[in-house]
């Protein structure tokens, strides 16, 4: 269990799950030093390269990212002439706007990376297109999250984002999952990521290591189950606290406490009630239980997850994305049910609140599966936030009493 002190409360800040300086196993080393060779090799070239890192969630494929970027931008801006990458004019891109936050503060700690270089991507591209300039490397943190098709809302009129990036630079390196799509305008799988590979020279790294959730494999193997539909046994009682709660005000209370312990505990949720971008509060209803959503604060600094605040609101799959949490109680929506028949989850596209979601598109075949796979995603990224507990609430009544009574099961082993 975490001891609550002083000298470790620095690696119970967000800022420190993403740090440069951050100790990388042997595994993301060998990858950072694959990914420096490929920029100074092919920055010199005149034609793109492509760099594809894929890894499930908690991998560490953004801790490498920002390592890699540190280095890259120490040597382009120490300018030694001997260095293909002295000089050279390079960008982390991100669609994310928490993620920017955190990789901006970031920066603010090292003497060689400027706040500017961090970029969303149709800033970057317009930016790019305005100059008549392409960038050197471009590294592309979540690229799941790249736009598919054009987006009026974003400002991006073009077809394919990773298309006008590629067109743009010249060694993109790239971190992708697809397990963490959750938009139809954004889709796009490993066929495609494939497509993009053999148009242009490129390298391919998969991590396998699971290093945010300190779980044994039964606690993992259940998780990667639910996403499948399918339910397991109990996981064995282990310092991993894996929990499910019967009441999301209790929930609620043992997160408060958590949070104040250790640091980075927080309520997140499905996306089945109501939210509207438009400055009002809008709320999680459940028996016990009454508590808004995430507010939308484009200028604050601080990421959600690190705002005192926000322990008195729930975190939705778009504000937590890519963050680590020390504990994460997951409220499962009305959109996630249960088959007592066979005994598995039914997803229910028709209950998803998240309306720009399902933006329609013509393009994609099988559109129901899809949007299934999109929940499925979701629930995919709010059950790997956990570093060292997750607790997990069922809206859906016969899903809860399924949960309890595999809890209680084990319980009584």
């Amino acid at each position: 269990m975490i001891q609550a002190t002083s000298a470790n409360h620095d690696h119970n800040q967000a800022i420190f799950k993403l740090s440069p300086f951050k100790k990388l196993s042997q595994q993301q080393l060998e990858l950072r030093l694959k990914i420096i060779r490929f920029c100074r090799v092919h920055v010199p070239n005149d034609q793109t390269s492509l760099f594809v890192i894929q890894g499930d969630a908690g991998t560490g494929k953004s801790v490498v990212l920002n390592s890699v970027f540190n280095e890259i931008q120490t040597a382009a801006r120490a300018g030694n002439a001997d260095d293909s990458l002295a000089n050279t004019r390079n960008y982390l891109i991100v669609n994310h706007s928490e993620m920017i936050k955190l990789y901006k503060e970031i920066a603010e700690q090292l003497p060689n990376v400027r706040k500017k270089d961090f970029i969303r991507p149709t800033s970057f591209i317009n930016q790019m297109r305005k100059s008549g300039k392409r960038a050197d490397v471009v590294l592309i943190d979540e690229a799941h999250l790249l736009l598919t098709k054009s987006d009026r809302y974003n400002r991006f009129y073009q077809a394919n984002q990773l298309e006008e990036i590629l067109k743009r630079s010249r060694a993109v390196v790239m971190v992708f999952d697809e397990k963490q799509v959750l938009k139809l305008k954004s889709y796009w799988n490993e066929s495609n990521v494939q497509a993009f590979m053999k148009r242009v020279p490129h390298e391919h790294f998969y991590l396998t290591n699971q290093f945010r959730m300190r779980a044994q494999t039964d606690v993992l193997n259940w998780i990667d189950a639910f996403i499948h539909k399918k339910i397991l046994p109990f996981p064995k009682k282990q310092p991993f606290d894996f929990r499910i709660f019967a009441d999301a005000g209790v929930l609620y209370q043992v997160i408060k406490a958590r949070n104040s312990q250790y640091h980075l505990s927080r309520l997140i949720a499905t996306y089945d009630y109501p939210y509207t971008l438009d400055g009002s509060d809008y709320y999680i209803d459940e028996p016990n239980f009454h508590l808004r959503w995430d507010r939308s604060k484009t200028a604050e600094k601080q990421a959600w997850a690190e705002r005192a605040d926000t322990i008195d609101e729930v975190g939705s799959v778009y504000t937590i994305q890519g963050f680590d949490l020390n504990y994460a109680g997951v409220i499962l929506d009305p959109s996630v049910s249960y088959d007592e028949t066979s005994d598995r989850i039914v997803i229910r596209p028709e209950r998803y609140q998240d309306g720009a979601a399902f933006i329609k598109r013509n393009d994609v075949a099988h559109l129901d599966n899809v949007k299934e796979q999109i929940i499925l995603n979701s629930i995919n990224v709010l059950m790997t936030r956990a570093v060292h507990g997750l607790y997990l609430y069922a809206s859906d009544l016969k899903l809860r009493g399924r949960l309890v009574e595999l809890q209680t099961k084990r319980n009584r082993t």
